[in-house]
């Protein structure tokens, strides 16, 4: 475990002196290349408006993604009427995309554990 601790303290200090070196020319690279998207004057009260007018257009989007969510809805209500008509393309693609949330959900519960495969270590 101190040897784990030792490397890790290790790999920190590594990566604190490359971003001492190299830090500042990545900022102002990435700064340069996404100086379009910065608002002048670059104050508190601008960075209040934009986070209330982020919110606030996230709210106003609302309707339009209930309207799409009942529309896909409508669609899967439909396509399980005709599931005798349903393609054995279709068909894997709808078990693809099952097993993919199931990989997604397991990978979630194992980076929940703190990355551990089995069961609860104390």
């Amino acid at each position: 475990m101190a040897s784990k601790l030792q490397q890790l303290q290790s790999k920190a200090c590594q990566a604190s002196q490359f971003l001492a070196k190299h830090g500042t020319g990545y900022y102002k690279q990435m700064l340069e290349q996404n100086k379009q998207y910065i608002q002048e004057p670059p104050t508190v009260e601008k960075c209040n408006l934009l986070a209330k007018q982020l919110l606030y257009t996230r709210l106003a989007s609302i309707p339009g993604r209930c309207e799409s969510f009942w529309k896909e809805v409508d669609y899967v209500k439909h396509v399980w009427k005709n599931r005798q008509e349903l393609k054995v393309e279709d068909a894997g693609i709808a078990a693809l995309f099952g097993l993919e949330c199931f990989a997604w959900y397991c990978a979630g519960e194992i980076v929940g554990r703190g990355f551990t495969f089995t069961g609860y270590y104390p």
